[in-house]
Order: structure tokens, then C-alpha cells, then sequence
């Protein structure tokens, strides 16, 4: 029996889309072929770019026409225009035996998707990662029209899909009560290169970033975490700064105020026995230089805020090296979980996560990670949990956290996503 043709849609960039892409990944592991459709941005993953059985197409870029037209016009200029090309796009490729679309965003690619499945007599899938609507409501508002158009929409296609794979338990529900959409939750897991980084990956990755970030340098043959010895080896430097991460997309469901808070907290805290930290936040959005600026315009004693852009392969290592990861996320729709806990994880990372309603699928409160509600609570847990460094009480979360780390990615997707491929 030949291979079976899926199309993958994401009116996203495709190198941003970590779940996206892994749903390539096991597709095309499992011999399926694979057309992605969406936008191009950061590259995509190797596995993404090295497998045959895998072919990208980018989608051209909406024409900016914002300055020109009030809002409602200009999207519905984005809106017509993305469906065409999304269209064409998909109609000039060959024929897909499954079309597999994560949302958000919803509008149009829902209505574009089944209109080819039922022309292609093809199976619709949704892998529903969040709700449109909720994101669109963070900006606009809930009484606007574009948002309750959203909506309506995502109920109206949503029903359409053959198939459903959401995130959470608590959307699984949602979905139902909601729109009864039925589902099958497929957990976020890392995959097996999110790991525990060995002393040479982090000293040859943090040698590296020193070009960039100087104050992470240090003598000759060393950083200011680790230096090389006699014998060619690395070491972990006794007089080491402790080291933060936080992933963020720099946007208004992620609230960097508060870790920017509570760091200024940790600065000035009178606490002698908490070690100088180096924060170092990652990601793109829209609120970046906003808040560069801020850090830029703040007199530091204690704290250092770095804010690189990694590649695919130094990501993983950069959370195997660091101490703690913190993230920020709070859901639009208090219904998804954040990426970045699930890649800290991977890593044996123990997470301080921000308080949403269904976190606790995720990050079991004292078992693999703390959650924190406000600036206030985060200072203290920082404060609490770098005493004392370099010595940090692992142990504490080490059980839950290689719990996690059993299952990964391609493992839990045979479970619950192959089986849709098979029928």
C-alpha cells in the first residue's frame, strides 16, 4: 500500500511552531509524506529540513496595508488574501489523504482547509493548541466584531473536522461543553535532544555567547561559569553567578513585568548569602525592545539581564546548563500549557511557573516545579531558592521532573495521534 499524503497548515512561521513541526517529525518517521504549508521566518528544524519524506512551502507575506485602511478593512484584506494563496497553495501540490491544521490562528485556514478536504474527499484534523478568539480578545477586546466573528468561526469549521487533538484535559473538556467538539489530548512532551547538558556543551556554548554577551566571559580558557583544567576537562567555577532563563514571546499573554519585578527584588535584596544571577530571557515578539530599553535604563547591582537569540541546537543546551527556568505564561484561554515548562523539563530544569487555571497539568506545585501568582511571591521563591548557591536543592523536584522526562514526544504521539493516520 502506497504512503499516505498529509498536509500540515499553520498560518504561522513554520521554524517558530516547535508542536507543528514535531507533528512533521513522527509523521514522516512513520513514512508518511509530508507538505507543510506556512510561513517562512526562523529556520526550521534539521530533522524538518534533512527528511525526504518532509517538503516546506511558504506562503507569501501579507501586504502591510495597516497605514492605509481602518482595521476591519485591513483584515479583511489579510483574511481574503490568505485564503487565496492558501488555496492555490494547496491545490497545487498532490493530493493529501489527511489536511492537519493547528490553530490558532483559526480564520481562514479552518474554512479553507475543508473546503479542499471535501473537494479531495481528504480527512480534517484540527490540533487545537489555543483558541483564536481568546488571543485576538487580549488586544481587541471581547465586544469587538472581529473577535466575536472569530468565534463563531472556530465553532462553526471547528465542528467539521474529522478529527480532534488538543493540548490539555481541561480544553478537552472546554471543547466539548463549549462547541462539543470531541478531542484526544496529546500532552506537549520534549523530544530526546532536550537534555541535561555535560560541562564541555555548556563551556563551549557559553564561550560562544561571550562574543556577544562579554560579561559572560572570563580568563583565558575560561567563562564566568566554567573553566578549563590542566588536563583538558571542565569544571564548574565555585565562584560562579547562578543562572536564570526565561523563554517569552514577548507578548500580552506573557507579562514580563512581573519577573522584571522581581528581579529588582532579588537587586536589592540585603540577603548575603544569594549569589550574583544572569537572567537570560529568550525569544522574538512585538514587546522586545520595549522592554530592552527598560532593563537598559535600570542601574543593576546584583542582576544581569541578557537576551540572545539561539540557534535550534544551543536552545536545548542553554536550558541543560542553567540553575532554574522561570516562565510567564498566563493562556488567553487559561486552557493551554506553555512549550517552554515542557523544553525546561526535557532538560531537567526545575521551573517557577506563573499561576493559570490548569498549570497543574504540567507543573505539579512542590512535586517538579513552584507556581508563583505575583511579582511579590516570585522575589521570595527566587530569593528562597538561590540561598546558599552553588548548592540548590535539586532532590526536591528530581523525582517528579525525570517522570516527566520518560515520556517524550514520538512516544506519547503513537499513543494518541497515529492512530487518527491509521484509520
Amino acid at each position: 500500500m502506497a504512503p499516505k499524503n498529509v498536509c500540515v497548515v499553520g498560518l504561522a512561521d513554520i521554524g517558530r511552531s516547535p508542536r507543528l513541526q514535531y507533528h512533521c517529525i513522527s509523521l514522516a518517521e512513520e513514512g508518511y509524506h509530508v507538505n507543510v504549508i506556512g510561513y517562512r521566518g526562523a529556520k526550521p528544524k534539521k530533522q524538518m529540513l534533512s527528511n525526504n519524506n518532509i517538503t516546506i512551502a511558504y506562503l507569501p507575506p501579507v501586504p502591510e496595508v495597516n497605514k492605509y485602511l481602518p482595521r476591519i478593512l485591513a483584515y479583511l484584506f489579510k483574511v481574503i488574501w490568505q485564503s487565496i494563496s492558501l488555496f492555490f497553495f494547496l491545490l497545487f501540490k498532490r493530493r493529501s489523504h489527511f489536511v492537519f491544521v493547528q490553530t490558532p490562528p483559526a480564520i481562514p485556514v479552518f474554512a479553507v482547509a475543508w473546503l479542499y478536504s471535501l473537494l479531495v474527499a481528504a480527512t480534517f484534523v484540527i490540533d487545537w493548541h489555543n483558541y483564536a478568539y481568546s488571543l485576538m480578545a487580549l488586544t481587541l477586546g471581547d465586544r469587538s466584531f472581529i473577535v466575536r466573528a472569530s468565534y463563531w468561526f472556530e465553532c462553526y469549521f471547528g465542528q467539521k473536522a474529522a478529527y480532534n487533538l488538543c493540548v490539555t484535559n481541561a480544553m478537552r473538556m472546554d471543547l466539548i461543553e463549549r462547541w462539543a467538539i470531541v478531542s484526544r489530548v496529546l500532552h506537549d512532551r520534549a523530544p530526546s535532544e532536550f537534555k541535561r547538558a555535560t560541562l564541555e556543551e555548556t563551556h563551549n556554548l557559553l564561550t560562544r555567547l561571550s562574543q556577544r554577551y562579554p560579561l559572560l566571559g572570563g580568563a583565558a580558557y575560561s567563562t564566568l561559569f566554567t573553566r578549563l583544567r590542566e588536563d583538558g576537562t571542565v569544571e564548574l567555577r565555585e565562584d560562579r553567578p547562578a543562572l536564570l532563563v526565561s523563554s517569552t514571546s514577548w507578548t500580552e499573554d506573557e507579562d514580563f513585568n512581573i519577573l522584571f519585578s522581581a528581579l529588582i527584588d532579588y537587586d536589592k535584596s540585603d540577603r548575603k548569602d544569594i549569589p550574583q544571577l544572569i537572567c537570560a530571557i529568550t525569544g522574538r515578539g512585538p514587546l522586545k525592545d520595549y522592554y530592552i530599553g527598560i532593563i537598559q535604563a535600570t542601574t543593576w547591582k546584583r542582576v544581569s539581564i541578557i537576551t540572545p537569540w539561539l540557534e535550534e541546537a544551543d536552545y536545548p543546551t542553554l536550558l541543560g546548563s542553567a540553575d532554574l527556568g522561570v516562565s510567564l505564561h498566563m493562556s488567553s484561554s487559561g486552557l493551554d500549557l506553555p512549550m517552554k515548562v515542557v523544553d525546561m523539563f526535557g532538560c531537567g530544569l526545575p521551573v517557577f511557573a506563573h499561576d493559570f487555571k490548569c498549570v497543574g497539568e504540567l507543573v505539579r506545585n512542590g512535586e517538579n516545579g513552584l507556581v508563583f501568582s505575583d511579582a511579590v511571591q516570585l522575589s521570595s521563591m527566587l530569593i528562597d531558592w538561590f540561598s546558599g548557591f552553588p548548592k540548590l536543592r535539586l532532590e526536591k523536584f528530581e523525582k517528579g521532573i525525570k517522570e516527566f522526562q520518560s515520556v517524550r514526544w514520538h512516544q506519547a504521539w503513537l499513543e494518541t495521534a497515529l492512530p487518527i493516520f491509521k484509520k
